[in-house]
């Protein structure tokens, strides 16, 4: 069994959702909570990616590696057979020598391409902001650190 995850597929917790009382803080403290393994493995760069790609069309194993610039073979297995098992993967396999196998989105992967597209394009709308506020951020602590270190 995979590290953290739970023996009981069944066990879900009650995160609040659509409730005046929701706690972002139960995700992380309630012991047995999928909401954030599942959060964790959704939004890692590689699974993040293997979705993007998979939105567009169905795709080879060796496709979706050389799409995904610096990913590993195992790591790529490994992330395709988490989504997989998440339901958010489709794998097929075509009896052939060799072996031919193709990976697509569940209508569940699909949906969530579209939460991540929604991210994406919050993220575009505010880059210049961001960039702002890293670049002020990083002034403010040079200055405090110039300032430190010259009060020594």
């Amino acid at each position: 069994m995979e590290e953290g995850t739970l023996k009981s597929p069944s066990h879900r917790c009650d995160t609040g959702v659509g409730r005046e009382d929701f706690d972002v803080s139960n995700w992380d403290v309630r012991e047995g909570c999928e909401v954030r393994q599942i959060l964790d493995r959704v939004a890692d760069k590689w699974s993040l990616l293997a979705i993007a790609h998979l939105e567009r069309r169905t795709l080879r194993f060796s496709e979706l590696r050389r799409l995904i610039d610096g990913i590993s073979q195992r790591m790529l297995t490994v992330t395709l057979r988490q989504l997989e098992r998440d339901g958010l993967v489709r794998r097929t396999v075509y009896p052939m020598v060799p072996p031919r196998v193709e990976y697509e989105l569940t209508p569940m992967g699909a949906t969530l391409h579209t939460t991540i597209r929604s991210l994406v394009d919050w993220t575009e709308g505010h880059q210049a902001e961001i960039a702002r506020a890293r670049a002020e951020y990083d002034s403010r602590r040079a200055a405090e650190e110039s300032a430190a270190t010259t009060s020594v």
